[in-house]
């Protein structure tokens, strides 16, 4: 089976670490040891969040701005695909080095449109926290939000995928078994324009760039690993109900009745509804330990047609 597997950030960073380098080995070896029995039978594209690698490339660009050229961010979710990409493939080398699978990060451009009514209303969050002080003085530079009571920070549109645009690059590769990396942190958001393509600054949601890619390359499983086992009805109230095997129209009565809120399990309903919409067979949400079960059935979220 072909299979599109999305890591949540919880797969390299878990809440309450400091980002550094052998954090994010050790939780990319665990994450990888879960992954191996299902790479090892399937072909399989895993695809990545990057919100906290690409906030602290952005910090970094903000520090640095005056003695280095500050990058927009395009070119910094471009930096973030490889800071994810390397180890990831590095560690997936290692499990499988006794099988015949070869591994490959994919440096992955994705199409949005430059009418997005997104552009007109950004709300994705990225980068530091600023005071008051610091948001008035950054305001005619970068669109600043209120983040709840934490704070201001920068917020940039956040687009529908269009197209992977190096879609016939990645079916080549897998009809050669080669497991991918790609479309890491929802992809590089590029836009056409009369003298040809051109990035543009925004962050496209991983798992609806991951469910875009599922279904150009005719995936049967597009599985979501978060950091719960299940999605839930009336998360984190005492009437809390696991989610375990749900048909498509079910789904989608839940989603208009709000069960699935815009900063939560929200963009992971939609992708799977994209996904099933468009051929797709079964969409799984589950934790990473939980993959090979919920693979069989056993454990985790199940949506169907």
């Amino acid at each position: 089976m072909k299979i599109v597997i999305a890591l949540g950030g919880n797969a390299l960073l878990q809440k309450g670490e400091k980002q550094t380098y052998s954090v994010l080995i050790n939780n990319i070896k665990k994450t990888v040891k879960h992954l191996a029995p299902i790479i090892k039978r399937h072909k399989v594209v895993c695809t990545t969040g990057n919100g906290p690698q690409v906030g602290f490339i952005l910090l970094q660009n903000e520090i640095a701005k005056k003695k280095i050229p500050a990058m927009p961010l395009d070119i910094l979710g471009a930096e973030s695909q490889g800071l994810i990409g390397y180890p990831l493939e590095e560690q997936l080398v290692n499990e499988l080095r006794n099988t015949k699978k070869d591994v490959a990060t994919l440096l992955t451009q994705v199409l949005v449109d430059k009418n997005d009514s997104a552009f007109k209303n950004p709300t994705k969050f990225i980068g530091p926290f600023y005071t008051y002080a610091q948001a008035q003085r950054l305001k005619n530079k970068y669109k600043i939000k209120k983040d709840s009571n934490r704070g201001y920070r920068r917020v940039v549109p956040s687009p529908n995928p269009i197209k992977i645009l190096e879609i016939k690059t990645i079916k080549k590769l897998i009809r050669n078994n080669v497991t991918l990396i790609a479309a890491s942190g929802g992809g590089i958001p590029v836009i056409q324009t009369p003298q040809g393509l051109k990035g543009i600054e925004a962050v496209i949601d991983k798992d609806l760039a991951s469910a875009t890619l599922a279904s150009s390359i005719n995936a049967q499983i597009l599985m979501m690993l978060t950091s719960v086992p299940n999605a839930y009805l009336n998360y984190g109230t005492k009437k809390q109900i696991p989610i375990k095997e749900i048909s498509l129209e079910k789904i989608k009565e839940l989603q208009l009745q709000g069960h699935f809120p815009p900063g939560s399990m929200g963009p992971k309903i939609q992708a799977a509804i994209n996904f099933l919409e468009k051929g797709g067979k079964k969409v799984i949400i589950t934790s990473p330990e939980n993959a090979a079960k919920a693979l069989e059935g056993k454990k985790g979220t199940i949506i169907r047609k």
